[in-house]
């Protein structure tokens, strides 16, 4: 750990983070990729309704009710994936040690990579459709645009989820 002091709310974050409560659904690779892979659909369902809300010129009462809905799942797996990766992304720099800062730094540069990836093909994906039609391109660069805030801020979190390690199991002997 670096040498500043924790304070309470860092050793309150790191009691929550390293909970052994949620292990089993965490415990393998196949797990965390289901996890992560429902995070993803839920965020899209969400992302998707809001765009549909914010873009009908009718009222859709129906799809706030649909996104309120919708949340509570998401976050319990927004919870699962940062109790999978033990907060690596969530936690202070101060609480976490070397090797959990290294594999902050590699988690962060590949979702840096993929997000680049991702917005490259939105915004050729724009102006084809801006070529194709001109109010293409007006209607719908708002709604990709907050869709790519959205992965931007999420990658991350779905990369960590995605290359977190298994636990070793508490009945295997250690070796040396």
């Amino acid at each position: 750990m670096t040498t500043t002091r924790m304070t309470s709310y860092d050793r309150t974050m790191l009691r929550v983070m390293n909970d052994p409560r949620g292990r089993r659904l965490r415990a393998t690779a196949a797990r965390r990729r289901s996890t992560v892979a429902a995070h993803v659909a839920l965020t899209a369902a969400i992302v998707a309704l809001l765009t549909h809300f914010c873009l009908s010129r009718a009222e859709q009462t129906w799809a706030a009710v649909a996104v309120a809905v919708l949340l509570l799942p998401w976050m319990v797996a927004q919870g699962l994936i940062n109790g999978a990766t033990r907060g690596l992304l969530e936690l202070r720099e101060r609480a976490l040690d070397e090797r959990q800062l290294a594999e902050r730094s590699q988690v962060l540069a590949r979702a840096h990579r993929a997000t680049t990836v991702l917005l490259a093909v939105a915004v050729l994906g724009l102006f084809a459709s801006g070529m194709a039609d001109g109010d293409a391109l007006r209607t719908y660069a708002p709604p990709a645009l907050a869709a790519g805030l959205v992965v931007h801020f999420l990658m991350p979190v779905w990369v960590a989820g995605l290359t977190a390690k298994d636990e070793p199991a508490e009945d295997e002997p250690a070796t040396l």
